[in-house]
């Protein structure tokens, strides 16, 4: 199709200059052609390629896009307008964003110029962005840089959905294509061998943008053929560090568990990914930090036989794999508290463990800034706050965390509710724990304590724990 005309009127927009011509679609800026009619928004449309020469998959892909953009919401993804008839002129209006993609940061900035924290937060809200998605039961399954539109405030938006999989929905790509879907540099194993739909494939993508960012290079190359593809399900990539001598090993660790060919063996959500590029200091390091060379040649050797006969099992929904994998935050108090509350709280955390396997806890104290200030003796804050992290520490340690990554944040605010709830929102968390409080009921109705607050607020479940152990029968032994 050739560029359209700026002043073209259709349907009621009136199309403006050609933003993006790429080798499925052109994408222009566009208004309502009646005066005064505006949706609150800058609009973009964008139309696909359908010349002789072009495939069947930009049919489909705009059938897909059209079908699961019209039921996306959220600030990671474009709102949707409006769509034109296949028949006719196929078509999608929608907000246009303003940003940069990530393609546009990798090309503009050089790879020395990188920093690891610049990286991290930007991996980040890729994987807040993903986790979003895959809360609404969709796979992007065609994450890549310039599918990534990160705002002026660090947000994420994910663009073109054209490979996209939506849970409740038939899978056109799934009926129409009988090879795998995606683009080469950045689609996981299980999509080579036919299975969409694992939220984990998304987390694989991911972890291929923080390698080219982290190294300036491909883990996989841009294979072109069937076989180059399915090297991935056995070939683990160079350690970034074999790239880049100061890539962090937290970094390493989370780029490396990103690739692992298993999705198994993988983050099990992007929120649990989000939450360690956004708390480096606390990622637990295995040997995948240390490496410096590939993989044996042995090992892959061995994926290769399994890999020849796997079978791929279809995932759960992804809203179902993100429950079953929650993360769990517990506000640990830690002035005017009693035994039988910390006690009741590590039973609590103990019970909601044993019944979700993969779950992350998150130990969470608040301070007051006054409190991490030096006190009268003099402490510096750098020793308070590590005087309460050595509290929380000793607190979980009565809890069987066999297979639960932990960490223990300290956080300074002067409003203990909202600095909860603030965190939870912004951390996806699944389910807080906390202490019921102590004051009777009447008082309660007068007074709005920081557990009624954050059972109002909190955007998870909420858990009070009354106080409910054996002390009051060891005062009577």
């Amino acid at each position: 199709m050739k560029l359209l005309a700026p002043g073209t009127e259709i349907d009621g927009f009136r199309v403006g200059e050609c933003i993006h011509a790429g080798g499925m679609a052109h994408i222009y800026a566009v208004e309502y052609a009646q005066e005064g009619r505006s949706p609150g928004f800058a609009m973009a449309m964008k139309i696909p390629r359908m010349t002789a020469g072009d495939g069947a998959e930009n049919i489909v892909g705009f059938e897909v896009e059209q079908q699961i953009l019209s039921v996306l919401s959220g600030p990671h993804v474009p709102r949707f307008v409006a769509a034109g008839d296949l028949v006719r002129l196929p078509y999608l209006v929608m907000e246009y964003v303003p940003g940069e993609t990530l393609q546009d940061w990798l090309d503009s900035t050089p790879v020395p110029e990188r920093s690891a924290e610049r990286i991290a937060a930007l991996g980040a809200a890729t994987a807040h962005a993903a986790h979003s998605l895959h809360q609404q039961n969709v796979c992007h399954l065609d994450l890549k840089p310039a599918n990534v539109l990160v705002r002026t405030d660090g947000s994420a938006v994910l663009l073109d959905f054209g490979l996209s999989c939506h849970a409740h929905y038939p899978d056109l790509l799934a009926e129409e294509m009988r090879k795998a879907v995606g683009s080469p540099a950045w689609i996981a194993p299980e999509q080579v061998v036919g299975v969409r739909g694992d939220p984990r494939s998304d987390i694989f993508a991911i972890g291929v943008m923080l390698y080219e960012m982290a190294t300036g290079e491909l883990p996989f190359g841009a294979p072109t053929t069937a076989g180059g593809l399915r090297q991935r399900l056995w070939m683990t990539p160079a350690p970034p560090r074999k790239h880049r001598a100061d890539v962090p090993p937290w970094l390493q660790e989370i780029i490396l568990r990103c690739l692992e060919p298993g999705a198994a063996e993988r983050y099990p959500s992007a929120a649990h990914l989000a939450f360690d590029l956004g708390n480096p200091g606390q990622v637990l390091l295995t040997e995948r930090a240390a490496r410096t060379k590939g993989t044996p040649i042995g090992t892959h050797l061995r994926r290769w036989v399994r890999a020849a006969g796997m079978h791929y099992k279809p995932s759960p929904l992804p809203a179902q794999q993100i429950e079953d994998t929650p993360i769990v935050m517990v506000a640990v108090p830690h002035d005017d508290v009693t035994d039988a509350t910390l006690y009741s709280l590590r039973q609590a955390v103990a019970r909601s463990l044993g019944i979700r396997p993969g779950a992350r806890l998150a130990c969470v104290t608040v301070v007051s800034p006054s409190a991490s200030s030096a006190s009268d003796s003099g402490r510096s804050e750098t020793t308070l706050q590590r005087q309460h992290m050595a509290r929380l520490r000793q607190w979980a340690q009565g809890i069987d965390l066999a297979g639960h990554p932990v960490s223990y944040h300290v956080l300074e605010a002067g409003d203990v509710a909202q600095a909860l709830v603030r965190y939870a929102a912004g951390n996806h968390v699944s389910m807080m724990i906390l202490g019921a409080a102590t004051h009777g009921l009447q008082t309660q109705r007068f007074i709005a304590t920081v557990p009624m607050r954050v059972a109002r607020d909190a955007p998870c479940t909420v858990i009070l724990v009354k106080q409910a152990l054996p002390f009051a029968q060891l005062d009577r032994g």
